[in-house]
């Protein structure tokens, strides 16, 4: 890539005034002579140079002809062109620095061709670039000891620029603004290089009377026979006391509720301060005649509309402006096309139209269940228009509708859609299973739907086997629709049968019920069924189940016993749906199996089932106290605890206990 610059310099002529008509002769004459073409002629060349891998080299090249040449540079036959390679041109169009930064061992080490061409004919020099390592840097090549500093100078003030540097021999310093050199001889003597001997080399560059044209960036640059070495670039800024105008402090833009009330600030300054004034599109806002200085504030009420408002900052040296847009804000519009893509079990995938011009902060999406009397739920924060809530009921009906929020707030929801899960197997069995012999050899068997029967329930299976212990596989299927009871014959007499039953959707089945066991004897109760026992006092459990349907129950019969050891009590009692076991002792697991009977014998006694009474302050003291005297004022306590027997539970501390001067040992809560 070619990037060019132009330097400015200095340019001095001369007019002698002739009489008469010799002065005209002889202008004439100077005029032919200086309008005649002529072949190029170089009076700057490029010169050999030695740089390091990742500095700088610029090689400088100047002609002059009639027309005035051009200047074009090229490596191995063909034109440069790459980002590092640089070429600035003289502002005078008499020639061109071609600058290569960073450099590359190997890639950059070349013969570099110059080449000035016009319409009489063409001419070429050349240079050769070779580029160092940094292990191959010789001794003696030049270092930069101190490089240019950032400097700000007061125009018609004096800038000193300062170099130093030292190398073997000593090398000479040369200085370059905006990757041009600079000139000090066509400087007319402002411009001077002020040289010290001694080590190290300095050269600093001093510019008297600074102009603007003088602020640019400056290197310099040390050069002897080993090498040429580059320092870092420094700003040089000329600071004018004329300035034009700028802002410092721009009006900001601001968005608003409708009628609402504003202060728009604007502040200019500038060498002279600028006058400022407001308008919007081609009206203006400040009367000329009342057009104030540097800063102006306008106020604006009950705003409606929004609309753009121009700050205008005018002085002798320029005229600039800057605008600020007011946006009168109102809450979101509802969205628009709320409409389900897609449908599981337990997520839906819901899509909408944002339905606002602007853009909104993020939308909230709100559902419930169909006829619930619950309040919808929320997910907050959706930034896109696409969403899946998960979470659902299977084979559910739910209603989502969606709202929009922006900074001012939530916007009405849109209206509402509709949808129902899909269906999903069953998640837990029939409820109430319950069976009873009709005959010695026909069954029937009845039950509730499942608490999650997660769809229509397409029908119910019943598993029955005389193995209780063999796999559900194996069992008989008895098949029915969707009623709540069936029967099963062909039963062999006077065995237990145990039985399932499952109910499944057309998505798959639902988990088994527990095992009910019966037994094919006609007027012998079935199993009681949902028997389950529950803590109430550290020495009572309450026993709950369902009686078995139509049978005639004259008694129950209760076994329990200590789940660990112990013989096992026996406790027949009347008809009831619940039953007390009382005198347990605390914290202590026990079983319970009951079984129902009537006059035609004993039913199927139930699976046993745990339960552990509640545990109770220990029944006695902790054992084997000693007591051991340490100094006048203390004593050791040590004891052993309660018999486990005695303990009724986990004991979590002991508090000791002293009465007046006498000790009675330690004591368990």
């Amino acid at each position: 890539m070619k990037w060019e610059r132009r330097a400015m310099l200095p340019l001095h002529t001369r007019t002698t005034r002739l009489p008469g008509v010799a002065g005209l002769l002889l202008f004439l004459l100077l005029a032919t002579y200086t309008h005649a073409d002529s072949m190029p002629s170089f009076i700057k060349s490029p010169e050999d140079q030695i740089g390091i891998s990742g500095g700088v080299a610029s090689f400088v090249c100047q002609a002059v002809g009639e027309p005035k040449p051009r200047i074009t540079w090229m490596k191995k036959g063909k034109k440069v062109s790459s980002q590092r390679f640089e070429v600035i041109e003289f502002d005078d169009g008499s020639g061109s620095v071609l600058r290569i930064q960073p450099l590359r061992t190997h890639r950059d080490e070349a013969i570099y061709e110059c080449t000035a061409t016009n319409s009489v004919g063409e001419i070429n020099t050349s240079a050769k670039l070779t580029v160092l390592e940094e292990d191959q840097i010789p001794h003696g090549f030049p270092t930069i000891d101190m490089g240019p500093q950032l400097k700000v100078v007061e125009r018609t003030r004096t800038a000193t620029m300062l170099c130093a540097a030292s190398g073997n021999p000593d090398p000479e310093i040369s200085w370059f603004k905006d990757f041009l050199p600079v000139d000090i001889n066509g400087s007319n003597g402002r411009i001077k290089q002020l040289r010290s001997g001694g080590t190290p080399i300095r050269g600093a560059l001093q510019i008297e009377n600074s102009e603007e044209s003088d602020q640019g960036k400056y290197e310099c640059v040390a050069m002897n026979s080993a090498g040429t070495r580059y320092s870092a670039p420094a700003n040089l800024y000329v600071r004018v006391r004329r300035v034009p105008p700028r802002f410092s402090i721009p009006p900001t833009n601001h968005e608003v509720m409708p009628g609402g009330s504003l202060n728009l600030t604007c502040v200019a300054v500038g060498a002279p301060m600028p006058y400022v004034k407001w308008m919007t599109g081609d009206v203006e806002l400040t009367k000329e005649e009342e057009m104030p200085i540097g800063r102006n504030v306008l106020e604006l009420t009950n705003i409606r509309q929004s609309a753009n408002y121009t700050c205008v900052a005018i002085s002798s040296l320029g005229m600039i402006e800057t605008t600020a847009q007011i946006t009168v804000k109102a809450l979101p519009r509802p969205p628009t096309s709320l409409i389900v893509t897609e449908t599981t079990a337990t997520s839906v995938t819901l899509t909408w139209d944002s339905g606002n011009p602007e853009p909104v902060s993020y939308y909230v999406i709100q559902y419930r269940a169909k006829n619930s009397d619950n309040g919808f739920q929320e997910v907050d924060g959706v930034a896109s228009t696409r969403y899946s809530i998960g979470g659902l009921s299977p084979y559910s009906e739910y209603e989502f509708r969606v709202m929009a929020v922006n900074n001012i707030g939530r916007g009405p929801p849109s209206g509402t859609v509709e949808t129902r899960t899909s269906e999903q197997a069953p998640s837990s069995p029939p409820l109430s299973v319950q069976a009873r012999m009709l005959s010695a050899t026909t069954m029937l068997v009845q039950w509730e739907p499942p608490e999650e029967p997660n769809g229509n329930i397409r029908g119910y299976r019943v598993y029955y086997t005389p193995e209780l212990n063999s796999p559900l596989s194996t069992w008989h299927k008895h098949n029915t629709d969707d009623s709540r009871l069936t029967t099963i014959s062909g039963l062999v007499p006077d065995i237990t049968y145990s039985l399932r039953v499952l109910g499944f959707t057309s998505v798959g089945d639902g988990p088994p019920s527990d095992v009910l066991q019966v037994k094919t004897q006609q007027g012998v109760p079935a199993q009681p069924t949902d028997f389950e026992a529950e803590a109430e006092l550290d020495t009572r459990i309450m026993l709950t189940w369902l009686w078995p349907v139509q049978d005639q129950i004259t008694k129950y019969e209760l076994t329990y016993w200590e789940a660990d050891s112990g013989p096992k009590n026996h406790v027949s009692f009347d008809p009831a749906g619940s039953y007390a076991v009382e005198n347990l002792k605390p914290d202590t697991l026990y079983k319970f199996t009951l079984a129902a009977r009537s006059e035609k014998g004993l039913g199927v006694y139930t699976q046993p089932i745990e339960a552990r009474t509640a545990q109770s302050t220990p029944s006695a003291p902790p054992q084997e106290v000693h007591l051991l005297s340490l100094t006048s004022t203390s004593i050791k306590v040590s004891w052993v605890a309660p018999p486990a027997a005695s303990r009724h539970g986990n004991i979590v501390r002991y508090s000791p206990v002293l009465s007046g001067s006498l000790w009675r040992g330690p004591r368990a809560p």
